[in-house]
C-alpha cells in the first residue's frame, strides 16, 4: 500500500521528470498579499507570476502546498470532522505552466500519472472528466487523443446563476486572471450512494473530484470583461488526502494512514475506545492546522489570523473535553504529526518546541474558562425557548468567555438546538466592522501597475545615477508624459532609489534635467521594476528622458543605521529572550525603527537592559557589515534568519555582522556597525497576545532623546529643589506625605459620615412600608460611602440605602439592602436602574452593589428614576 508520504513523493518526481522545478511549500501566511487570509492553493505563491509581475528562471514548477481553510470567504470549520473531506488543513498537490504549455500537456500528464502502472496505475474505466461548456478544444483532447468514450466526459455550463460563474471556470476573484477548466473523477464504485457530476445525486461519495486544472487563459476586469491573457497558463490541483484515499481503497479522508495514526494517538491521550467517534477526527484534523499556522509565525489571539487559530485550539480543547480529556492533551501530539507527515512535517519540527509551548499555554488559558462557560450554557439551554439559543446569550458566551460561534454551535448541535445567528450577528456588528476594516482582504488587479522590463538596482553601492524614463503613470493610467504640478510614477531603467520592502521605507529625493525636476516623495516596487512616486515641481517629463537620479543621503545613512540596528536588536533579542523569537513585522524609517516579535511573556526592566546594552556592545565593536550572495539552501545551513514580510527566490542575499547576526535581506546597511553611533529603546509594549513591539532610535536621534531626558530631569530636580542624584529620595518622601494625608483625609471623611448618619436616618421615607433613605452626598470618595451604608443599614435594621456622590466630575452610586429584603429586591437591580440615568453600569452582591457614571447632570434624574421605580417594585 503506497503512504501518503510515497504519493506526495511520487507526484513531485513524475513532474520534476517532466522538467518541472520542484518548489518549496511556501508559507500558511502569504507573502504581501491583501487578498488572502490564509494560503488556500498550489496557486498563491505564483499569482504574481501569473499576474506578470514577478518572473522566475523556470516556466514550470511543481509543489506539494500546505494551505489552510478555517476563516473568511474560505471556511470549512463547523463541517471539519463531521464529513468525509472537509479538513481545515489539506496538501494542494500542483504543477503549473507559466506561459510554457498548455491544455494538450496539461492533459495527458495529469493521465499519465493517474493511469501509469509506473505511477499511481488507477483503472482508466474508473475515471469520469468534466470540461467547461463550450472548452471545445479540451473536449476533444479528452475523447480524441486519451481516449475517454463520450458518455464519461460531462459538459458543465454556467451553473451557479451568472455568466462565466460555473463549477468548471476557475477565477482568482472578481477581477484577475480565469478561465475553464477540467476536472477528473475517480468512481468508488454503486455500493456507494451518489451519482456523476452535472447530476441531481452529484452531492453523493460515489464520484469524488480528484484533480482540476485549470486553464488560464484570460483577465478580467471589474466591469465584467474578458481579455485574453498573451501568456495561457496553467494551474492544476490535487488534494493529497482525497488521492490517498483513493489509493489505499477507503471512502473517507480520516480512514487514509496518516488520519489513522492520529486518531490512535488522540484516543490514547483522551482515552476514548470507539475510533469512529467524531471528536477524534475534529482534533486529528485540527492539530494539523494549529500546528502548521504555529510554525509558519501566527501567534493565537483576538483579531485577524490569530482569532482563527484560537478558534480552532479551542474548538479542539472542547471536543477533548466532550472525550473525557482532563488536562491538557492537544500539544502532545505534536511529535506523532511530525511523525507522520514524514518530508511534509520539517517545518514544524524545527520549531517543535515552540509549537508545543503555545499549544499547551492556550490550552491551559482556556481551561481556566471552559468549566464556567459550559455551566453557563448548560444553564442557559435548559431554558431555551422553541428549541433555540438566543442571539444575546450566544454574544455573551464569545465576549466574557472567549467562546467562538461554532463552539456553542457544536455544543447546541448535540442537543438538536439552533442559535439565533441573526441576533448574535446584531450583538455582535460593532466588533464584526472593526475586524472587516482591520482585514482588508480585497484588491483589484486591473488598478495594480504592470510594467514589462526591469528596472536595475544601483543603491547598494551609489547614490546617484544616470538613468532613462521607461514609462510614466498618472492616476494608475499609463502617460507619454505629465506636466507641471501633476503627481505622477516615474518608471527608470537603472536606480540609486531603493524600493520599499522588507520594513524599510522607500527612498526619497530628486529626477532632474535640462529645465525640469521631479521631487521624488516615496519609492515602491512594482513587481520587476521600481516607482518613483512625487510631483513635478519645474518644467514637463516625457517617457524617454534622460535624468539624473539623486537620492536624499542624509536622509538615507539615518534608515540605513536603524535598518542594521534592527538586525543587531533582533539578535540581541533572541540571545536574552530565547531562540523562539521571530519577528512579525517591522518598520525602518529615518526617524525610528520599529520591531514586532513573538514573546509570549512580558519582558522585564533587566532584560530590557541587557539587550539594550547587547546591542551598543556590538555597535562599538564595529563589525564590518559582509553582504554576499548564495543559494539559498546554502544561506539556510549557514544558519540566516529570514526577514517577516520578504520573498525569496533561488539565490539570496546574506547579511553578516560577525557572527553575531545572520540574516537574508535585500535592504540598504551601514558598512561597519560602528557607523550606526547610538542604540536606545524608547518603548516596549504588547500589541496582541503574544507579540510584543520595540521602537528605538539610533545615531543623532538617540542623542537628542538622551540630552532630552537630561533637561527633564535637571527641570524636575530644580522643582523638588534638590539635585539630580537625589530626585528619587525626594520622590519617596513626597509620596509618603500623601499618603499619610490621603489617610487622616480618608478617616476624617468617614468619622463625618457616621456623624451624619444619625441625621440620615430622620430622611428616610416609607415606600409601601419599606424605609428608603435616597440622598446625593457629593464629595465622598467609594470608601466612605460603603461605610456610611453599612452604618444606615445597622441603624434601620430593615431598609434600603441609596446614595449619588460627584467627585471630580465622575458620579458614584451605592445602595444597601437589608437582608431580610433581597429575596424581594436586589441591590444590583437598583443600581443599575440610577446607572442608566447617569451614563453607567455596575453590579455586586444582593445586599450591596455600586456603579460608576459620567453625567453629573443627571444625578438628581437618578435618584428620582430610582424612587419611582422602587414603588412599582415595592407592592
Amino acid at each position: 500500500m503506497k503512504t501518503t508520504a510515497d504519493i506526495r513523493q511520487s507526484f513531485l518526481d513524475f513532474f520534476h521528470s517532466k522538467g518541472h522545478q520542484i518548489v518549496e511549500s511556501s508559507s500558511l501566511v502569504p507573502d504581501n498579499d491583501p487578498t488572502l487570509l490564509f494560503t488556500n492553493a498550489g496557486m498563491n505563491q505564483f499569482k504574481d507570476v501569473f499576474l506578470g509581475a514577478d518572473k522566475r528562471n523556470y516556466t514550470r514548477a511543481t509543489t506539494a502546498q500546505r494551505c489552510v481553510r478555517a476563516g473568511g470567504k474560505h471556511n470549512d470549520l463547523e463541517n471539519v470532522g463531521y464529513t468525509a473531506r472537509h479538513h481545515t488543513f489539506f496538501e494542494m498537490l500542483g504543477n503549473f505552466s507559466f506561459g510554457d504549455y498548455f491544455k494538450q500537456d496539461a492533459i495527458t500528464f495529469g493521465w499519465e500519472f493517474l493511469t501509469s502502472p509506473k505511477w499511481l496505475g488507477l483503472p482508466k474505466e474508473k475515471l469520469w472528466v468534466t470540461v467547461y461548456q463550450t472548452d471545445d478544444e479540451a473536449y476533444d483532447i479528452w475523447h480524441k487523443q486519451v481516449g475517454i468514450p463520450a458518455d464519461r466526459i460531462i459538459r458543465i455550463g454556467d451553473n451557479k446563476g451568472a455568466p462565466y460563474a460555473s463549477d468548471n471556470f476557475w477565477q482568482m476573484g472578481d477581477t484577475g486572471p480565469c478561465g475553464p477548466c477540467t476536472e477528473i473523477f475517480y468512481d468508488h464504485g454503486d455500493h456507494i450512494w451518489g451519482g456523476p457530476p452535472g447530476s441531481p445525486e452529484e452531492d453523493g461519495d460515489r464520484y469524488i473530484e480528484i484533480w482540476n486544472i485549470v486553464f488560464m487563459q484570460y483577465n478580467r476586469f471589474s466591469d465584467g470583461t474578458m481579455e485574453k491573457l498573451p501568456k495561457p497558463s496553467v494551474d492544476t490541483g490535487m488534494g493529497l488526502e482525497r488521492i490517498t484515499a483513493v489509493m489505499q481503497h477507503v471512502n473517507s479522508n480520516y480512514e487514509i494512514d496518516i488520519f489513522q495514526t492520529l486518531i490512535k494517538k488522540v484516543s490514547e491521550l483522551t482515552g476514548e475506545k470507539d475510533l469512529n467517534n467524531k471528536s477524534l477526527r475534529v482534533i486529528a484534523d485540527h492539530i494539523r492546522s494549529c500546528a502548521y499556522l504555529i510554525a509558519d509565525g501566527v501567534i493565537p489571539s483576538n483579531e485577524g489570523r490569530g482569532y482563527v487559530l484560537r478558534r480552532i485550539i479551542r474548538r479542539a480543547v472542547r471536543h477533548g473535553n466532550l472525550l473525557g480529556a482532563k488536562e491538557a492533551f492537544f500539544y502532545k501530539l505534536v511529535p506523532t504529526l511530525i511523525e507522520v507527515m514524514d518530508s511534509a512535517g520539517k517545518n514544524v519540527k524545527e520549531k517543535q518546541a515552540d509549537v508545543e509551548k503555545l499549544l499547551r499555554l492556550e490550552e491551559e488559558q482556556f481551561a481556566r474558562t471552559l468549566e464556567r462557560g459550559l455551566v453557563l450554557l448548560d444553564e442557559a439551554l435548559v431554558n431555551v425557548k422553541d428549541n433555540t439559543l438566543s442571539g444575546e446569550v450566544a454574544f455573551k458566551l464569545y465576549d466574557t468567555y472567549g467562546f467562538p460561534l461554532d463552539l456553542t454551535a457544536d455544543v447546541c448541535r448535540e442537543r438538536n438546538i439552533k442559535i439565533d445567528e441573526v441576533g448574535f450577528e446584531r450583538e455582535m456588528e460593532a466588533q464584526r466592522q472593526r475586524a472587516q476594516s482591520a482585514s482588508q482582504f480585497g484588491l483589484d488587479y486591473s488598478n495594480v501597475i504592470r510594467v514589462d522590463g526591469t528596472t536595475k538596482f544601483e543603491g547598494y553601492t551609489e547614490s546617484e545615477s544616470l538613468a532613462k524614463i521607461t514609462a510614466l503613470f498618472c492616476d494608475g493610467k499609463s502617460v507619454d508624459s505629465i506636466a507641471l504640478g501633476q503627481e505622477a510614477v516615474v518608471i527608470l531603467d537603472n536606480t540609486p532609489f531603493y524600493g520599499e520592502s522588507g520594513g524599510q521605507v522607500g527612498d526619497k529625493g530628486t529626477l532632474s534635467g535640462q529645465q525640469f525636476i521631479f521631487d521624488v516623495k516615496d519609492t515602491q516596487k512594482y513587481g520587476q521594476v521600481f516607482g518613483h512616486i512625487g510631483v513635478l515641481t519645474e518644467g514637463e517629463l516625457k517617457v524617454g528622458q534622460s535624468v539624473n537620479a539623486v537620492v536624499d543621503i542624509e536622509r538615507r545613512q539615518k534608515i540605513s543605521s536603524n535598518h542594521s540596528a534592527t538586525h543587531l536588536l533582533h539578535a540581541a533579542l533572541r540571545q536574552v529572550l530565547g531562540e523562539h523569537v521571530a519577528q512579525k513585522g517591522s518598520l525602518v524609517a529615518d526617524n525610528v525603527l520599529r520591531f514586532d516579535f513573538v514573546q509570549p511573556e512580558a519582558i522585564t526592566k533587566s532584560q530590557l537592559i541587557e539587550i539594550e546594552h547587547l546591542v551598543n556592545k556590538h555597535i562599538r565593536a564595529n563589525h564590518l557589515v559582509q553582504t554576499e550572495i548564495m543559494p539559498i539552501d546554502e544561506a539556510k545551513k549557514r544558519g540566516a534568519m529570514a526577514l517577516f514580510g520578504e520573498k525569496y527566490g533561488d539565490m539570496v542575499r546574506v547579511l553578516t555582522m560577525s557572527d553575531f547576526s545572520v540574516e537574508l535581506c535585500g535592504g540598504i546597511h551601514v558598512k561597519r556597525t560602528g557607523d550606526i553611533g547610538l542604540f536606545k529603546i524608547i518603548s516596549e509594549s504588547a500589541i496582541s497576545a503574544g507579540i510584543r513591539r520595540v521602537e528605538a532610535i539610533t545615531g543623532e536621534a538617540a542623542i537628542d532623546w538622551l540630552h532630552q531626558q537630561q533637561q527633564l530631569l535637571n527641570q524636575s530636580a530644580e522643582l523638588l529643589k534638590t539635585d539630580n542624584h537625589s530626585i528619587v529620595d525626594k520622590i519617596r518622601q513626597l509620596q509618603e506625605k500623601s499618603k499619610k494625608a490621603e489617610k487622616e483625609l480618608q478617616q476624617l471623611q468617614q468619622k463625618l459620615a457616621l456623624q451624619a448618619g444619625s441625621v440620615l436616618v430622620k430622611s428616610a421615607v416609607r415606600i409601601n412600608g419599606v424605609s428608603v433613605i435616597l440622598q446625593q452626598l457629593d464629595g465622598i470618595d467609594s470608601k466612605a460611602l460603603r461605610v456610611m451604608v453599612d452604618d444606615l443599614k445597622n441603624q434601620l435594621g430593615s431598609g434600603i440605602v441609596a446614595f449619588a456622590s460627584v467627585v471630580d466630575s465622575k458620579v458614584n452610586l451605592i445602595v444597601g439592602v437589608t437582608s431580610d429584603l433581597t429575596n424581594r429586591i436586589k441591590a444590583g437591580e437598583i443600581v443599575n436602574i440610577m446607572a442608566q440615568e447617569v451614563g453607567g453600569k455596575g453590579g455586586g452582591r444582593p445586599d450591596m452593589a455600586m456603579a460608576g457614571g459620567s453625567q453629573p447632570e443627571n444625578v438628581a434624574k437618578s435618584l428620582s428614576s430610582c424612587s419611582k421605580w422602587l414603588q412599582e417594585k415595592l407592592i
